[in-house]
C-alpha cells in the first residue's frame, strides 16, 4: 500500500521576540546605523534606529488621538516609507492593521471598512485614477463636518500623507509631532498587554460566496512566517531586498518586510507601483542582493530595453511566486538576472508560505515543484471524502500549524468552512506529494483565477455583473495566457432583444470594480454546458474558449 500524502516540517525554534514592535526594537539595537528602508521614488532613507523612532512617534500619536489597542486601522496607499512605518506603528500600539487593496473602488472599499469596523484610516496620495482621500470622503462626507459617518459609523480618525489639506483628515506630520511630544505611558501599557496570538492584520481576500472575507492574522502567524522564509533564503543584515511587489498583501509585507526586520536585511522600494525600468535601476544602483516578483514582473524586466544596460551581478537570491511559474522563465531569471538561488513559494493569505524551494534542491525540483514543507508546519492531501490520499495522487492541500489564520473577521460560518475542528486549513488547491516530500500544484477546487499574481474569484465578479439589467446569467472563469498566466473570460446570456455589446459591458464595470477584475474576454451565448444534474461545467467552457484561441 502506498504511503499517505502527509508531511511535517522539521521542528525549529521560533524567532524571538515574537511581536512586531519588539522585533523592530531588536533590529534598532543590533543594527542601529545600517540601512533598514530605502524608498527611491521618495528619496528617503532610514536606518533601523530611524525606522524604530518613526514608528514609535506615529504609534504614540495614534493613541493620543483616541485610538486604542484592538482598534482596526485601515491603510490605503501604494508602496512607500509611510506604509511600512504605519505597519509597525499600529502593531506597537496593539492595533489591527486592515490593508486595503489600492485597486479597490468605492464599493469594495466601503464593504471592507464596514466589515472590519474600522475606527481609523490612513490614506496616501492619489495614483492615476485612484484618489484614496477622495473616495474616502465620497463614502464618508460627514468627515469634512467633523460628524459621525452614516456609512462608516465606527470611523473616528482619518489621517493623510502626501495629499493636500482636507477638512476632517488629519495631517501625518502633525500626528507624528503629537506623538513625539507625548509620553510613553499609553504605548507601554499597550505593549505590555500584547501576546503573539493577538490579531495584528486583516487582509481582505475575495470569496467564492461573493463578498470578500477578512483574513485575520496574528503576530505569530506572519512574523514567524517572515522569519522562516528569510532563513530558507539565507538573508542576513548584509542583504538588500528589492520589493517591487505590493505591500498590501502577504508577498510584500510578510515574506518581504517581516523577513527583513527579523534578519536586518535592507528593504529597497523601487517605486509606488511596479515599473520594470525603475526596478532595474534600483537593482543596479542599490546593489540589491535579492528581489521578489510575480512571473509577469520578471518577464517585464527581462524584456525591457534597459535590461542589457544594467549590472545585476550583485543579485544572488529572490522569490518568484503569486502565480504559476513557467520553467523557461525561471531559468532565464536564474541565468540572465544572476538570481542563482531563486526560490519558489506556495501559500495563501489564510496560510502564508507553507512550501518553499531551496538552493540545495536540484534544478528540476526547483522548476517543477513548489519545494518542501516549511518548519513547524504540517500538510496533508485529502480526497473529496476527507481521506488522506496516497503519495502521487491528487488531493486537496490542507495546512495546519503556526501560519494558519485565526479565522475570518466576524464570520464564523466562513471560518468553519475553511478551518476544520482539527485545525486544518482547507486551501481549495489540488496537489500531489512525491516520495521526497516535494509538492506539485495541479489545480484548484475553488475555481480561483490567478492573473499576474492577483487572486480573482469568479463568484464575486459574477455577482457584480448580474446587476446589469440586460444580463440574464453569466459565468466567469480563467483561460490560459502567456503573459499573465491566466486571463478572465465571461460567458454571458442576455435577456431577449438586448444588444450584444462587450465594450458597453466593460464600461459598466469601469470605476465600479477593480480594473483587473474586468473580464478581458466576453462571449455572448444562449446556454451553458451543464452536467446531467444541472451543474454548470466551467472546465468545459474553458476548453471551448481555448479551442477558439487555437483556431484564431
Amino acid at each position: 500500500m502506498a504511503a499517505a500524502s502527509h508531511v511535517k516540517g522539521r521542528s525549529e525554534a521560533f524567532f524571538s521576540p515574537g511581536l512586531f514592535g519588539s522585533a523592530l526594537t531588536r533590529s534598532a539595537i543590533l543594527w542601529p546605523e545600517r540601512d533598514a528602508l530605502v524608498s527611491l521614488a521618495q528619496g528617503g532613507q532610514y536606518s533601523w534606529a530611524d525606522l524604530e523612532r518613526e514608528a514609535e512617534h506615529l504609534a504614540k500619536g495614534l493613541l493620543a488621538l483616541g485610538l486604542a489597542s484592538g482598534d482596526r486601522v485601515a491603510l490605503w496607499a501604494l508602496n512607500c516609507a509611510e506604509w511600512i512605518i504605519a505597519q509597525f506603528a499600529t502593531a506597537k500600539a496593539g492595533m489591527i492593521l486592515v490593508t486595503i487593496n489600492p485597486a479597490y473602488r468605492v464599493t469594495e472599499f466601503r464593504y471592507a471598512m464596514q466589515a472590519a469596523g474600522c475606527t481609523g484610516i490612513i490614506v496616501g496620495p492619489a495614483f492615476k485614477s485612484s484618489d484614496f482621500a477622495g473616495m474616502l470622503l465620497e463614502v464618508a462626507p460627514e468627515l469634512a463636518l467633523h460628524e459621525r459617518s452614516r456609512k462608516l459609523p465606527n470611523l473616528q480618525v482619518a489621517i493623510g500623507f502626501g495629499i493636500p489639506a482636507l477638512p476632517g483628515i488629519a495631517n501625518w506630520d502633525e500626528v507624528r509631532a503629537i506623538g513625539r511630544a507625548s509620553s510613553r505611558q499609553a504605548l507601554d501599557r499597550s505593549e505590555a498587554a500584547m501576546d503573539e496570538l493577538q490579531p495584528v492584520n486583516i487582509q481582505f481576500t475575495s470569496g467564492t460566496t461573493g463578498q470578500p472575507k477578512g483574513v485575520t492574522l496574528s503576530h505569530r502567524n506572519i512574523l514567524q512566517n517572515g522569519w522562516f522564509t528569510a532563513q530558507a533564503l539565507g538573508l542576513t543584515e548584509t542583504d538588500r531586498l528589492c520589493l517591487p511587489v505590493p505591500l498590501y498583501h502577504c508577498f510584500g509585507m510578510v515574506t518581504g518586510v517581516l523577513a527583513c526586520v527579523t534578519t536586518g536585511a535592507a528593504i529597497v522600494l523601487p517605486g509606488e507601483a511596479f515599473d520594470p525600468y525603475a526596478t532595474l535601476v534600483a537593482l543596479e544602483n542599490e546593489r540589491c542582493t535579492a528581489v521578489y516578483g510575480v512571473p509577469t514582473m520578471y518577464l517585464a524586466m527581462l524584456e525591457s530595453s534597459e535590461f542589457a544596460q544594467r549590472d545585476l551581478r550583485a543579485l544572488r537570491t529572490g522569490i518568484m511566486a503569486g502565480s504559476l511559474c513557467p520553467p523557461p522563465l525561471m531559468r532565464n531569471v536564474m541565468e540572465r538576472m544572476h538570481v542563482a538561488d531563486l526560490a519558489i513559494c506556495y501559500g495563501m493569505t489564510e496560510a502564508p508560505v507553507s512550501f518553499q524551494t531551496s538552493p540545495r534542491h536540484t534544478i528540476d525540483q526547483r522548476m517543477e515543484t513548489v519545494g518542501t514543507v516549511q518548519p513547524n508546519i504540517e500538510v496533508k492531501l485529502v480526497s473529496d471524502s476527507g481521506e488522506t490520499v496516497p503519495l502521487g495522487t491528487p488531493g486537496e492541500i490542507c495546512v495546519r500549524g503556526y501560519n494558519t489564520m485565526a479565522g475570518y473577521w466576524n464570520d464564523r460560518d466562513a471560518t468553519a468552512g475553511a478551518l476544520d475542528t482539527a485545525g486544518w486549513m482547507h486551501t481549495g488547491d489540488l496537489g500531489t506529494l512525491d516520495n521526497d516530500g516535494f509538492l506539485r500544484i495541479v489545480g484548484r477546487i475553488k475555481g480561483m483565477v490567478i492573473r499576474g499574481g492577483e487572486n480573482l474569484y469568479p463568484k464575486e465578479i459574477e455577482d457584480f455583473l448580474r446587476r446589469h439589467p440586460d444580463i440574464l446569467d453569466v459565468h466567469v472563469f480563467g483561460v490560459s495566457d502567456d503573459t499573465f498566466g491566466e486571463e478572465l473570460c465571461a460567458r454571458v446570456s442576455l435577456r431577449a432583444d438586448c444588444p450584444e455589446d462587450a465594450d458597453a459591458l466593460r464600461s459598466f464595470c469601469k470605476g465600479r470594480i477593480a480594473r483587473h477584475k474586468i473580464p478581458r474576454y466576453i462571449r455572448f451565448v444562449k446556454s451553458f454546458p451543464m452536467t446531467v444534474t444541472g451543474k454548470v461545467q466551467k472546465h468545459e467552457m474553458r476548453r471551448l474558449m481555448e479551442v477558439e484561441f487555437q483556431k484564431a
